[in-house]
């Protein structure tokens, strides 16, 4: 594919400036060829735009005067980058129908749009909408319902009454729908408390690669329109994510924890379980939610990488932060 630079600016609303140019492909600002575009969003890389190759650069206003050559300029060149760049991704052409290796159940419904890939297992009751892509592999239990045009690239497992929302995207070795961490403790054993609930994914969700989103004990697993997860997370029974929200890998949200619309959840948190956080919170990497968070506005906890004499220093001292404090109250209490 070839596209004029005047194409993308009319397209997404960018001001070209320079001579109009064809372009076949996007790339970093040190790797560029003459045809490929690339973009400056972050300003620790403002230095590379003198010697760039790009025939274009999508940059911010700030910006346009530091690029010896083409540029677009654009709001939001991260964003707008990402439009351009989605125009090169090849993606397959969909063939709908169902595999010769694949197993259907009598009892489920299949669009006859959809794609069922090979080696796929689907289960009595669920539905398959139209448009939609299952990968090699996928697993999908009973009684579950997916989108039109939703996708699961490959050995997703979907256990039981998941309920994916238009144009969801699932990459590989997902599980949705496993039984929550329910126990109850009685008489010096462990009884398991039936999750009686499922999962429910709203429009335009994506969920990353060996994510897992465990079924609600009564009430749904919820994640509303527009949630992102990364890689590896661990989402509990009976959480629910509000619009918006993007999560990094590694993170885990223990059960009944509500997070609000617009939040930002750097990679490897962990949230402890029942606690409310507010819309538009951000929480640095590696950081501890132990209590409930209001929001809007940004939280972080643990302490930074050192050099290892100096932290077992200030772990020592961290032990003696009660005493002192006491000792400093007490101190504050004679003086009075």
């Amino acid at each position: 594919m070839r596209l004029a630079l005047s194409e993308l600016a009319e397209r997404f609303g960018l001001e070209l400036v320079g001579d109009d140019h064809a372009i076949d492909g996007v790339a970093t600002l040190l790797r560029a060829s003459g045809n490929e575009v690339a973009f400056l969003a972050n300003p620790a890389y403002r230095s590379q735009l003198a010697d760039t190759q790009a025939g274009a650069v999508v940059v911010a206003e700030a910006d346009r005067g530091a690029v010896p050559g083409r540029c677009l300029v654009s709001r939001n060149p991260y964003a707008d980058f990402a439009r351009i760049a989605a125009l090169f991704e090849a993606r397959p052409t969909l063939r709908s129908g169902v595999h010769p290796s694949a197993v259907v159940d009598p009892q489920a419904t299949i669009d006859p749009t959809a794609e069922i890939g090979p080696h796929c297992s689907i289960g009595p009751g669920t539905r398959v909408g139209a448009g939609v892509r299952l990968g090699p592999g996928c697993i999908i239990g009973e009684d579950c319902e997916l989108g039109a045009g939703s996708e699961l690239v490959a050995r997703v497992v979907l256990v039981r009454r998941v309920r994916l929302g238009r144009r969801c995207l699932i990459h590989p070795g997902a599980v949705l729908g496993a039984d929550g961490f329910g126990l109850a403790f009685d008489q010096g054993t462990w009884l398991k408390v039936p999750q009686l609930g499922g999962v429910r994914l709203g429009d335009d969700c994506e969920v990353g690669a060996n994510t897992t989103i465990d079924r609600g004990a009564l009430d749904d697993t919820e994640l509303e329109d527009d949630v992102r997860l990364d890689n590896q997370i661990q989402v509990g029974h009976n959480v629910r994510i509000g619009a918006h929200t993007a999560i990094a890998g590694c993170t885990a949200i223990a059960g009944s924890t509500t997070i609000g619309q617009y939040c930002l959840i750097a990679g490897g948190v962990g949230i402890a379980g029942h606690l409310e956080i507010g819309d538009r919170v951000r929480i640095n990497a590696m950081s501890l939610v132990s209590r409930s968070l209001s929001g809007p506005g940004e939280y972080a906890s643990g302490t930074p990488i050192q050099d290892v004499r100096s932290w077992r220093k200030n772990a020592a001292r961290f032990r003696q932060l009660d005493r002192l404090a006491r000792a400093m109250k007490n101190e504050s209490k004679d003086s009075d």
